[in-house]
């Protein structure tokens, strides 16, 4: 296929690079030319320029403003019967509005946030929660089979970013009640790798413990953190998405903001463009082991 992406940020990239390994004929935008450039794939300088070439276009944006703003361009040239794809952590009413819009001018949306960072990104093993018509997403579900090892259609426009939301406010203030739990062995001459080996083979951790563990211990034990998969600036901004979309609901999430007051002080540490696993680290102030 012929496929543009909007967006090379981190997990934007990893998507690209992806389908061109797998032989697609990939074309890429962003806001910020140079990072899309830096992917060594053919770069289009508009977006209105993406969308011609394209069989299908993908957007991976940072915020709900970005996607707003990013189909207001995709859209302004003639796109009937082409397939829209976007993958942005976003608030569910984002994604109502853009399927509207793409829909009332003849082309196809599939709203499709993942679970997942950048290394399964690149593995195709991202979990698609997909929302919209489902005869769109029969469209898109070659592609997306191609970029995660499940897809689910979880129901209309907007549902996949809510879902998204949900899946992640357990992990995100996870890492904050880990921190929390570190701070009680302080004391403890236990070895950073070790403990974490620990957390990770009892009912003390979730499943991403398992993969995450060691970039912690690493961290644990005075080692600087990984490149970023995913930084703490955007845990900021997915908890501030959480608890925005909790108060549409008449529901409160206390959990949830207290952990992001955490994380507020730790992006005025200076960590903000930091690995997460920073995180339950920060919380300590731990001493290396």
């Amino acid at each position: 296929m012929k496929i543009g992406i909007a967006g090379t940020g981190r997990m934007g990239a990893a998507i690209a690079t992806r389908l061109a390994g797998l032989g697609h004929e990939v074309a890429v935008w962003n806001r910020t030319a140079a990072k899309a450039r830096s992917l060594g794939l053919p770069t289009k300088e508009s977006l209105k320029e993406l969308v011609p070439g394209s069989d299908a276009v993908i957007t991976m944006l940072a915020d709900g403003a970005a996607v707003k703003q990013v189909y207001g361009a995709l859209l302004a040239g003639d796109v009937r019967g082409r397939l829209f794809i976007d993958m942005s952590t976003v608030r569910p009413a984002v994604s109502v509005v853009v399927s509207k819009k793409v829909r009332s001018v003849g082309a196809f949306f599939v709203e499709c946030p993942v679970g997942g960072s950048v290394g399964p990104a690149r593995e195709g093993k991202l979990f698609g929660f997909a929302a919209g018509e489902a005869q769109d997403l029969e469209r898109a579900r070659p592609l997306l089979g191609q970029l995660c090892r499940r897809v689910e259609h979880v129901g209309a426009a907007g549902a996949g970013a809510r879902m998204k939301l949900a899946i992640n406010l357990p992990l995100l203030v996870y890492y904050q009640a880990l921190g929390e739990a570190l701070s009680l062995l302080e004391e403890v001459n236990i070895p950073a790798e070790k403990l974490m080996d620990i957390f990770a083979d009892t009912s003390g951790a979730p499943a991403m413990l398992k993969v995450r563990g060691p970039q912690i211990a690493s961290v644990l034990a005075g080692h600087e953190p990984p490149p970023p998969g995913v930084d703490v600036d955007t845990v900021r901004k997915d908890l501030r998405e959480m608890l925005a979309e909790a108060k549409s609901l008449g529901v409160s999430l206390p959990v949830a903001a207290a952990a992001l007051e955490r994380y507020d002080e730790a992006s005025r540490a200076g960590l903000g463009a930091k690995d997460c696993t920073v995180l339950p680290v920060f919380f300590t102030r731990a001493r290396p082991r």
